[in-house]
This record gives structure tokens, C-alpha cells and sequence, in this order.
């Protein structure tokens, strides 16, 4: 099969006008970036905001083995499938952040012929949404430093300063820094460090606010420290959160591209799926809603970490219903889970793969917590033998659950129509009763509790001296009333890497908890989550290049 790569470069594209004008997009509001990218502007949502929504559904996973389990790959080829099936759809994809993909994760738009294009400019520059985000926290920064620096009338305490400086790439000697050095003039020296552009609260507030007014409402709210009497600072005190919307200001817009198969999708924004919720726009996914009849999203890692946090936190925040999740399992990630080691994933072996079936059972049932119907896909890689996927198939019609076989890698749209007609079956069948795992006026604890017990299926919750203190901190600032977010490992339900299947009896310890109340959320952490990714020994960067007549190489 032809690399990623020269697909691509093969692929006919159609000018993102005449995507536009499919979904119905007047020309006026659209703002081309080349011939096959574009934003659409946010006066469009007024004048179709009446429309009645398109159907919603998720495509979330299993815990996956490092390589990962193709959830994009299958978020686009359903959204193409869908459309060969003769309804209208629209894919809601993250962006992709440039460290990953310089380093060892690779690009994220998609796989074989399951891509969404011009893949190139997505995974690179792509808009220069990145940049502007990456621009309006160092603004923040700037801003809090310049502030100490004159005559600090805000009383702020050096040591208590939260906000860390941002930039899109892997730089592990920027984790811990010393700033202001060099005499007076050069500021007050301090301990800081940088976060990569997708772990900053900027992401999350971006892809949750609901508009402009909306974001500079969330942007003020932000607290970057505290004085030495314990009064939190916000940014409307630095009364900068004017400026930073202005460099957001095309950056909130949804951009407008297309898969292989000229499928619109709207790709915009990208928090992590960790430290953040680890989905779309909410702007884009509720434009999406308008435009279409279906709309495909994704959530990142596993449904313990990626579908909670969508449910609990976007649909909460936006008032969306989610009619359907698609659960993609992987006969490589069954056997992770089964005890295989990596260089054993490809060996047939069922045994195995029934083993490993637990964990996705244990996703099944929690998306059914919250309401929503579950269908399995099994993403079909090579390796794959008739005889597992048959093991996976039955045990899912045992534990109630549909199950479809995917090839969109292989062979595009027409590799998911089977998932498509069982989808569609799936939601004529049985309605969504969606609603969230808890009230967020619980205590904080409690809210962490019934994440702990009710989707990890762990025993219970311990707490470090530290946290329990941030804890009451919040409390008595008035913040206990937030849905949280958890932080933790993606390859295990516990908070130990190493725990695969589905763990019991197991407690989870938390570290450390953090306010991002411009997003609106409590971030808990649980283990070590890195912020500032490294490179590996050898990044993909070493392989790419641009070649005098404008093709590109390495680049996946």
C-alpha cells in the first residue's frame, strides 16, 4: 500500500469554495487561506442558528498501546462512509500541534485513505491558530513580569506565579527555567518553565468558548498567581485580556478543509487530552450540528479519559446531546491489554485477545452510563487473523453490544459502509438518554470519587498533604461548584502505566490539584502528566525535507 504520503499527493481536492457552497456557506463569509483552506466566520452561526441540529456522535477507543489505535483514521473514514451511504455529513477534528509531530507521535490528520487535506499545511502552520494562542499567553506572561517588574502595585507573591510561558514544540530544557536574570533592569529573577501551546489554558478556554464575548469573558477569568496575602490574581487585573483576544481573533474561527474523498471537515483547535478535555471547538462542532445531518467528532485517548471529559465537561458546557459513541478496539490493543508484549501484538493469538477483552468491556459499560449507545468498530490492521476478530465479534453480541469491522484505512469510505449501516440502525433503534455522571455542585471530592469508582473501576481515592490543601483552597475561593478534569496515564484505566486490562481493588493517588477557571474546570493530576514533551532519540524531523519543486518527505 502507498504511503500517507503519496496518497495525498495523488488525491484530487476540490477548492474549499466549492465545499463551502455544498454545505450551503455563502462566499461573504468565507475567509480563504490558499485555495483549499479557509475560516469561516462566526456571523455565519447567527444566521443558521435556528436550523434544527444533525445527529452527534463520538468516536472514542479503547486504552491503547503506544503506537495508537487509528481513532482519527476512523473518525474520517466514517464521516467518508457516511457520505457514500448518501447522507450529509461533516467531521470536527483537533489540530495538530507541531512538537508531536516534529517528534515521535507523527501528524493527526488521519491515515491511508482515511485523511483529511491539504495534510501538509494541517499538520504544519496550517491557519496560524497555534501561533496566535502561542502569542496571547507569552503576551500574559510578559504582562505579569513587566507588572513585578513596575513597582508591582497587585502585590504579587514571585514564588506563587502559575502561568508558564508557551511554545509549539518539544523542548524538554524548557521545562524548568530561570527568568530575570542579569540585574534590576532585566526584572525580578524567578523560577518558571514553558508548557507546550496545547497544555495552556488558553486551548481549553478557546475550545470552549461559545463566541467572542464568550472567550474574552473566560480569558479574564483566568488566575496566573497570588498575592502575599493569598487573593488570587486574575488576568482582568492585568487588564490584558482585551489584547489577548485580538490575537485570538481569527484563531476563534473554525477553518473549513476536506478528506480524500471531498467530505467537509472542520478542524479546529486542540487541547490535551490529559492536562485539558482533549476535543474540538465547541464553535465548530456546534456549527458542524447546522450544516449537517451527522456530524463525526473524536475525543482523545481512551473513553476513561477522553469520552468523560466530553461528556462532563463540552456537552455540559456547550448543551450538547450526543446520540451515539463508536468504541474503535484494535485486535493489537486486545492483546496489550491481554498481557502481549509489543513485539509480540502481531502473532495470532485469541486467547489473548478474549483476555484483553475486559478493558473493552469495561468502555462499553461506561459509555452506557452516560446514556448513550455504544457500537464497537474493530479498526483491521494486517495482521489481524479471521479468527480474532470472530472472538472479538462474539463477545461483544454477549455483552449486548454491536460490533462492525473497519477498512476505511485500506480502502476509504467504501472501508466503512458496514459501519455506517449499523450505525445508522443503531441510532433509529435506540435513542440516546444522554446525560452526565454527576452534579457538578457535589464537593470536589466526591466529583473525583464517582470518576474514580464509577469509570475507572478503581476502590477509591488517596490524596497527598498538598492536594488536599489546594483542595480547600478552592473551596473557600468559591471554585468547588467546577466539573474536574482528570489528569492521567492513557494506557491503563488506573493511574499505573502499567496496569492493563481491566484493574481492581486498585486506588488512584492525586498529586496535585490545579484552577483553569477560565476554562471552567478543576484539573486533577494523578502521576507524573509531562507538559513539555521531549523528542525521541531520533525525531521524525531528521526525515523530513522540501524539495526544490515544492514536494515534501517525511512527513506522516
Amino acid at each position: 500500500m502507498k504511503s500517507d504520503i503519496d496518497i495525498v499527493t495523488r488525491c484530487n481536492m476540490k477548492p474549499i469554495m466549492d465545499i463551502a457552497c455544498g454545505l450551503g456557506i455563502p462566499e461573504e463569509y468565507i475567509e480563504l487561506y490558499g485555495r483549499y483552506k479557509a475560516k469561516i466566520s462566526l456571523d455565519f452561526f447567527n444566521r443558521i442558528k435556528e436550523k434544527r441540529d444533525g445527529k452527534l456522535i463520538l468516536v472514542t477507543a479503547i486504552n491503547p498501546t503506544p503506537a495508537g489505535e487509528g481513532k482519527t483514521t476512523m473518525t474520517i473514514g466514517l464521516g467518508q462512509a457516511l457520505c457514500k451511504a448518501g447522507k450529509k455529513a461533516v467531521i470536527c477534528l483537533r489540530e495538530p500541534s507541531l512538537g508531536p509531530v516534529m517528534g515521535m507521535k507523527g501528524g493527526a490528520a488521519g491515515g491511508g485513505y482515511s485523511q483529511v487535506v491539504p495534510m501538509e499545511d494541517i499538520n504544519l502552520h496550517f491557519t496560524g491558530d497555534m501561533h496566535a494562542l502561542t502569542a496571547a499567553n507569552n503576551l500574559l506572561s510578559a504582562c505579569i513580569d513587566n507588572h513585578i517588574h513596575q513597582g508591582n502595585s497587585l502585590n504579587i507573591h514571585p514564588a506563587s506565579i502559575m502561568w508558564k510561558r508557551s511554545m509549539d514544540m518539544n523542548d524538554r530544557a524548557l521545562r524548568e527555567i530561570v527568568v530575570g536574570l542579569g540585574g534590576k533592569i532585566n526584572g525580578v529573577p524567578r523560577e518558571d518553565g514553558f508548557i507546550i501551546t496545547v497544555a495552556s489554558e488558553l486551548m481549553a478556554i478557546l475550545c470552549l468558548a461559545n463566541d467572542l464575548d464568550d472567550l474574552k469573558e473566560r480569558i479574564k477569568r483566568i488566575v496566573v498567581a497570588y498575592s502575599v496575602t493569598g487573593q488570587p490574581i486574575r488576568v482582568e487585573d492585568l487588564k490584558v485580556q482585551g489584547a489577548m483576544a485580538l490575537l485570538l481573533k481569527d484563531a476563534i474561527k473554525p477553518n473549513l478543509v476536506q478528506t480524500l474523498e471531498n467530505t467537509p471537515a472542520l478542524v479546529h483547535g486542540g487541547p490535551f487530552a490529559n492536562i485539558a478535555h482533549g476535543c474540538n471547538s465547541v464553535i465548530a462542532t456546534r456549527m458542524g450540528l447546522k450544516l449537517a445531518d451527522y456530524v463525526v467528532t473524536e475525543a482523545g485517548f481512551g473513553a476513561d479519559l477522553g469520552a468523560e471529559k466530553f461528556f462532563d465537561i463540552k456537552c455540559r458546557y456547550a448543551n450538547l446531546k450526543p446520540d451515539v459513541a463508536v468504541i474503535v478496539a484494535t485486535i493489537r490493543a486486545l492483546k496489550y491489554n491481554g498481557g502481549i508484549s509489543g513485539e509480540n501484538l502481531s502473532v495470532e493469538n485469541v486467547e489473548a485477545v478474549r483476555n484483553g477483552f475486559c478493558n473493552l468491556q469495561k468502555h462499553m459499560e461506561n459509555v452506557k452510563k452516560f446514556g448513550v449507545p455504544a457500537l464497537v468498530v474493530i479498526n483491521r490492521f494486517g495482521t489481524d487473523t479471521q479468527a480474532e476478530i470472530e472472538a472479538v465479534m462474539e463477545l461483544c453480541r454477549q455483552n449486548g453490544t454491536e460490533a462492525a469491522v473497519s477498512d476505511v484505512f485500506v480502502k476509504g469510505g467504501e472501508g466503512g459502509l458496514d459501519v455506517a449501516a449499523k450505525l445508522l440502525d443503531l441510532l433509529e433503534k435506540e435513542p440516546s438518554s444522554f446525560k452526565p455522571l454527576y452534579d457538578v455542585d457535589l464537593p470536589i471530592k466526591e466529583k473525583i470519587r464517582l470518576i474514580v469508582t464509577e469509570i475507572y473501576g478503581g476502590a477509591g481515592v488517596n490524596y497527598v498533604k498538598s492536594a488536599e490543601k489546594e483542595i480547600e483552597q478552592l473551596e473557600k475561593m468559591g471554585f468547588s461548584n467546577l466539573p474536574v478534569c482528570m489528569a492521567k496515564t492513557q494506557y491503563s484505566l488506573s493511574d499505573d502505566a502499567s496496569l492493563t486490562g481491566r484493574p481492581e481493588d486498585f486506588e488512584i493517588t492525586v498529586r496535585e490539584v490545579k484552577l483553569s477557571a477560565g476554562a471552567g474546570f478543576i484539573v486533577v493530576i494523578t502521576g507524573n502528566i509531562m507538559t513539555m514533551p521531549g523528542l525521541p532519540k531520533k525525531p521524525a524531523a531528521e526525515n523530513m525535507d522540501i524539495l526544490s519543486d515544492g514536494t515534501f518527505t517525511g512527513l506522516f
